[in-house]
């Protein structure tokens, strides 16, 4: 197996995949909304083949592999521990269609013209040469095969982000993730991915907006036991003294009291549905 995305391929085959995957029912409850605006706006046939590009613990794949019921779904991530648990889960549903390899799709040989269409929910902004990601892909297109995938806004643009992050700061202007780069918002220029998408050799680039909420929890325990151990807000608040991260958790409290709702906590989020075809 080749490793051209070495920094992104020891973060999620270690300490951030380990962190997902123990929390993988919530994470794949988090965007359920998000994820049926595509389930609704992407066709998908029943004897499709398809590629899941960075499927993490596989809801996507599952999810399609129901729909694709006479094709083949083909999941892809750097994650080994993401990858178990999809696996287990794909037995666990009698899903017998689902294939996961663990591979680097910038560049694992997939093999040309396979997949009707390749898709990623949130996990094709991690490249680190996305050109070369996604000629590859591309390659594994058969001809006017689509891509189907969905990124983040910019940071700016998603209150799931912004209102834990104001919550944590405790005074200090803490560093939002860039765009452009491995991350999160990688993909969250629409004029620069449909440059990229075109030097890639696809057509037809649409690029809409998905603004649907972010669900976090049943009610205000649930959802602040969840965020208060997010990643980044351990991170951000294990640099406070005492007296401040104690101020920045009830910062927290009475930001995911206030975004509470009769269909638990939800803020507003802000996505792209990227869409194109192989040339």
């Amino acid at each position: 197996m080749t490793i051209a995305n070495v920094e992104m391929a020891a973060l999620w085959d270690g300490e951030e995949g380990d962190e997902w995957t123990e929390n993988a029912e919530r994470y794949d409850a988090t965007d359920r909304w998000i994820w049926a605006r595509f389930e609704k706006e992407v066709d998908v046939l029943p004897a499709d083949d398809v590629l899941d590009v960075g499927c993490g613990t596989g809801k996507s794949t599952r999810a399609t592999a129901r729909r694709a019921s006479a094709g083949q779904v083909v999941g892809v991530d750097l994650s080994s521990r993401m990858l178990d648990h999809a696996r287990r889960k794909s037995a666990e549903e009698g899903l017998t269609n689902v294939e996961y390899l663990r591979a680097d799709a910038q560049v694992h040989p997939f093999g040309p013209e396979r997949f009707d269409i390749a898709i990623s929910e949130f996990g094709a902004m991690f490249f680190a040469d996305p050109g070369a990601a996604f000629a590859n892909i591309g390659r594994s297109l058969k001809q006017g095969g689509r891509l189907a995938l969905l990124s983040w806004q910019p940071f700016s643009e998603n209150e799931w982000l912004t209102a834990v992050f104001g919550a944590v700061a405790g005074g200090r202007d803490l560093p939002s993730p860039p765009v452009g780069r491995p991350g999160p918002f990688g993909l969250a220029d629409p004029d620069a991915v449909r440059a990229l998408l075109g030097a890639a050799g696809y057509r037809d680039t649409a690029v809409t907006a998905v603004e649907e909420p972010m669900w976090v929890g049943a009610d205000e325990a649930d959802a602040f036991a969840f965020l208060s151990e997010m990643g980044l807000v351990r991170g951000f608040t294990e640099q406070l003294d005492a007296a401040a991260r104690n101020d920045a958790l009830d910062n927290l409290r009475e930001v995911v009291a206030a975004h509470a709702t009769d269909e638990g906590v939800v803020f507003g989020s802000a996505a792209w549905l990227v869409t194109a075809r192989r040339a």
